[in-house]
């Protein structure tokens, strides 16, 4: 347990150490230590150390003064020994003040932030309960009414509510809580205040029971969405009780809701909770406070404007009689998605925002500055959001959610927003209210204006958890959010789409034909015509697969839209849908499991790779649906339905020649149908490019390995007999590393080994003749990606024999192997074929690759000559050096020649060196102490992004390439967005960082040049 600070023992290095944790006035802070240690208040150095992570030091540390001074001496160490609390208590009194006062006031509230319940959220019903007991009232009373509507009664209505503002704050603020479930609580809190306030009311007016009462939430109270201080909107709706006069009843609902709005909004000892602002009711300020549920209905059906329905988006009842708030909702809801069907309700509600914008423009001076109303704020976000949902809300009742980001998310999922602006205003928006709450935390006082003062900045900035430069790091994100949301808004508000569809007759919102080609173009076809024919030869007809993809499109549109190529999209799902359109199973996926559609969608607009694979075997798409479907097969399944494949062959024809091609044929097509499953993992993030090297890895194993024993077969059958020898395929470079690419040649070397008794040119005829065979059958054309065995690595290379004898690589490695040949046999392994041959090739080349005294100088500076001339002479003529993703600085070259140096180096001593991968050698370095963490997670950072983008492009384009996309815009725009990457700029940006970093490291720790 950390020791107590006190006078006594005060380090003279306090000040400093002050300064290191934060605190930006740091003497002061130390004259407050030691005060309150003169009185008998001592701060721990573990609580100092929480202190120094809070956003504002300087603020929690007075505020924790403060508050252990109001405590006895057993509460302040229970207080301090809290591990959890001390991450919540300095949270909180390092953003809000007004928190850390109301803690001094209510000393015994700090153990909310306290033990289990700390991270617990309340549930709503106990929030009400809790608020009713405090105004008196009885919770399980049907219409509870409150002791009395004295001031002490208010007093604690808000510091009970003030105390759950401090347990939220405390959720809020360490990041158990997202902004959306913390403005979902403030609503129920809200409610929960509301029907306190209305069983307070009650005591004031004996006729109460002379009424129903509902109050509807609108707004942010309504959405769940609210702030930490905020208007509370309302409509109150009320009905006579059976016998009661109407006229009578209103009277009296009113002075029901007049109570209400005081008992909330009355200024006390304590403060006010918030104004409970009532101007969203037909004809605002200047109607009946109160009205019945008849009378609401006709206003809307005769009079209301239409911002008035845009309003009641968000209506919900929020406390009162809930019933009657209930039939409200069912009465006036109808009304609002009818509305959206006007001649010109897109651009009243366009006009509509231009007024409000150039008002507030004109009004006020920090308008830049406005989070909520300024260019880029809250409102931009909601009323883009809320123009869509009344669009198409009307043929489509999935839109029909109250919170923004629901909403936001749902359109995004309909196809009516793509999937990357969507993400960009949820991204924002989430931001703009983070830092919305922060700032009304601080004073818990309504404001949506970011401060200029340096200081305050500083605390918005470390609250958000920016520690390099508060001030700085926080403005570029702030703005950069802001530009984000003002161009999506005015994409996406003004879009010239939503007049057409908002024009469309109820029955024909659905896409048509006629307003398929303006959002067509809308949604960013390149040929709307063409994707206009395949929509028509999809959707027309009566027949059964007519009527789903008509339902299915116009969301399959958006989801084409958001991919890079959406023709290409489009023009792929027809094709499949044509080959299965009529197959019954693909009928029901189509109809019962969206998430089918939504990937197709993705990888047909995606990548050519996929797109082909699928193509060739469109039963594939039956796949998509589960994620356990797309995840990589086990080796030994995948050999074992190989190996069947051959045998089941062999039995069934005895034509060697025929047999061992249709053997091969049907692995491949087993080949063909794993690439696909890995693509799509791959292009749905469901796997990592680690996985995907050695999926491709083992794939391209099976296939090989089935393809020597089909091989085998062929020529044991001709020669009607077995075969004299025994052979190995020995896996080489990044095949035998398990870091294959899509594109990749399968490098290997072929070792036989003669039989006892066998005649040597005999077996090494046969040997050649099953090598020769292997790769004729896997070359032979198909309809699937090639895979190349290229065996040149082999001793002497092309001039040397493509099979040698075990033997003969002992002596070849004996007396002629070069630094370069026991460098290429780090990545050898030999897996494919005889197992015991492979161990022993391997119990040979063990020596080689990993000598016991590591390596010469002489073998060393060959070493570095070969990486050297490599770089110079292998890059191709005219490329920009820094693009190559393989052989530029800082490419995949550098990261696997440091790997290799140090296995060469120290793989004999060190044994989680002695491995092919890559990514494992620099793991075991930085174990041993041979590489630095930082090192090593920069090489393999690099190496890691390199074959992404590299496996990437080959997706995109169908074909291998070494290079960045630069030159062929759609591909480069089809390369950042698969990668994740907001634009072309930030991959190579991000590329040229890893690889500038990678490159630093490889010239320090291969060449020896010093930074």
């Amino acid at each position: 347990m950390s020791e107590p600070w006190t006078s006594e023992r005060r380090p003279s290095s306090l000040t400093g150490r002050l300064a290191r944790l934060g605190f930006t006035d740091a003497g002061r802070a130390e004259r407050l230590l030691a005060e309150a240690a003169a009185e008998g208040v001592t701060v721990t150095d573990a609580m100092l150390d929480a202190l120094g992570g809070a956003a504002d030091p300087d603020l929690a540390l007075s505020s924790l003064l403060r508050l252990l001074g109001e405590l006895d001496a057993p509460e302040r160490a229970a207080l301090q020994a809290d591990e959890g609390l001390r991450r919540r208590l300095p949270a909180v009194l390092g953003v809000s003040a007004a928190l850390g006062e109301h803690l001094a006031r209510h000393p015994g509230d700090w153990r909310v932030l306290s033990g289990d319940g700390a991270i617990q959220a309340p549930d709503p019903r106990d929030l009400r309960d809790s608020l009713l007991r405090a105004v008196g009232a009885d919770p399980a009373d049907p219409a509870p009414t409150a002791a009395d509507a004295s001031t002490e009664t208010l007093v604690a209505l808000r510091a009970v509510y003030r105390r759950h503002l401090l347990h939220l704050a405390g959720r809020d603020l360490t990041g158990v809580l997202d902004v959306g479930e913390v403005a979902a609580e403030l609503a129920d809190l809200a409610s929960a205040a509301l029907e306190a306030g209305l069983a307070v009311a009650r005591t004031e007016v004996p006729e109460a029971d002379s009424c129903r009462l509902a109050v509807i939430g609108m707004g942010k109270c309504g959405g769940r969405e609210l702030n930490y201080v905020s208007d509370v909107d309302v409509i109150f709706v009320a009905e006579p009780r059976p016998g009661h006069d109407e006229t009578e009843a209103l009277r009296a609902a009113s002075r029901l809701a007049s109570g209400l709005m005081r008992a909330c909004s009355a200024s006390t000892p304590e403060g006010a909770l918030w104004e409970v602002d009532a101007a969203l009711r037909p004809e605002g300020k200047a109607g009946p406070l109160v009205r019945t549920l008849a009378s609401h209905r006709a206003y809307y059906e005769r009079w209301a404007k239409t911002w008035e329905f845009q309003a009641l988006l968000k209506a919900r009842p929020v406390a009162g009689d809930m019933e009657l708030g209930a039939d409200y909702i069912d009465a006036i809801a109808p009304l609002v998605w009818k509305a959206a069907a006007g001649e010109e309700f897109v651009e009243d509600i366009q006009a509509m925002r231009r007024r409000v914008e150039e008002h507030l423009y004109k009004r006020t001076e920090e308008t830049d500055r406005q989070l909520k109303l300024g260019p880029g704020g809250l409102r931009d976000v909601e009323f883009a959001v809320q123009l869509l949902q009344l669009v198409h809300g009307r043929a489509d009742e999935t839109l029909r959610s109250r919170g923004t980001l629901e909403a936001l998310s749902l359109l995004s999922e309909g196809g009516y927003v793509g999937r990357d602006d969507a993400a960009g205003l949820a991204s924002a928006y989430r931001f703009l209210r983070n830092v919305e709450h922060l700032l009304q935390l601080h004073r818990l006082r309504r404001t949506h204006t970011v401060p200029d003062d340096p200081a305050d900045l500083r605390r918005l900035g470390r609250a958000l958890g920016l520690r390099t430069d508060p001030v700085g790091e926080f403005t570029r994100l702030w703005r950069r959010h802001a530009r984000t949301v003002r161009t999506l808004h005015e994409k996406l508000f003004y879009r010239p789409l939503l007049r057409a569809v908002a024009r469309l007759p109820e029955e024909e919102a659905r896409l048509t034909p006629e307003a398929a080609r303006t959002r067509l173009v809308a949604l960013g076809f390149t040929d709307p015509a063409g994707a206009l024919r395949h929509i028509q030869a999809l959707t027309s007809g009566v027949s059964r697969r007519a009527a789903i993809q008509r339902t299915l499109l116009p969301v399959m549109l958006g989801w084409f839209a958001s991919a890079p190529d959406p023709d290409a999209g489009l023009l792929g799902f027809r094709q499949v849908s044509d080959a299965l359109g009529t197959t019954p199973w693909y009928l029901r996926l189509l109809r019962d499991d969206v998430t089918v559609a939504e990937r197709m969608a993705k990888v047909l607009a995606s990548s050519r790779y996929a797109t082909d694979l699928l193509l060739r075997a469109p039963e594939a798409v039956a796949i998509l649906g589960n994620d356990a479907e797309l995840a990589p097969r086990p080796f030994e399944a995948l050999l074992n339905e190989a190996l069947a494949a051959v045998r089941r062959r062999e039995d069934d024809d005895r034509d060697a020649h025929a047999s061992a091609e249709d053997a091969v044929a049907a692995v491949r097509g087993l080949r063909r149908r794993e690439l696909f499953r890995i693509s799509v993992g791959d292009l749905l993030g469901l796997i990592d490019v680690r996985t995907v090297g050695e999926a491709l890895t083992d794939i391209a194993t099976v296939t090989i390995e089935a393809a020597l024993q089909a091989a085998i077969n062929k020529i044991e059958m001709e020669r009607r007999g077995p075969l004299p020898t025994r052979i190995t395929v020995v896996a080489m470079g990044r095949f035998g590393g398990r870091e294959l690419g899509y594109g990749s040649d399968a490098d290997v070397m072929f070792v036989h080994d003669p039989l006892p008794g066998a005649d040597e040119r005999d077996a090494q005829n046969a040997a050649h003749a099953v090598a020769e065979e292997m790769r004729r059958l896997l070359s032979r054309p198909a309809p699937d990606p090639p895979l190349q065995i290229d065996p040149n690595l082999r001793p002497e290379g092309k001039a040397g024999p493509l099979v040698r004898t075990l033997a003969s690589y002992e002596a070849y490695y004996s007396r002629w192997s070069s630094p370069w040949e026991a460098q290429a046999l780090l990545r050898a392994d030999p897996v494919i074929g005889d197992a015991e041959l492979g161990h022993r090739f391997r119990a040979l080349i063990d020596p080689i690759r990993w000598p016991r005294d590591g390596i010469s100088d002489a073998a060393l500076r060959e070493i570095r000559r070969l990486k050297a001339r490599m770089e110079s002479e292998r890059l191709p003529h005219g490329v920009e050096r820094r693009l190559h993703t393989k052989l530029g600085p800082g490419g995949l070259s550098d990261v696997e020649w440091v790997a290799q140096l140090l296995q060469l180096q120290h793989a004999h001593e060190v044994a989680g060196l002695r491995t092919t991968s890559t990514l494992a050698a620099l793991d075991a370095a930085v174990e041993a102490g041979l590489l630095d963490p930082a090192d090593g997670e920069v090489l393999s950072s690099a190496w890691k992004l390199a074959t992404r983008i590299r496996g990437t492009m080959m997706l995109v384009r169908g074909k291998a390439s070494d290079l960045l996309p630069t030159d062929h815009h759609r591909e480069r725009t089809a390369v950042t967005r698969v990668l994740g990457y907001p634009g072309t700029g930030d991959l190579l940006e991000d590329y040229r960082r890893h690889a500038r970093r990678a490159r630093r490291v490889m010239e320090r720790v291969f060449y020896g040049i010093s930074d």
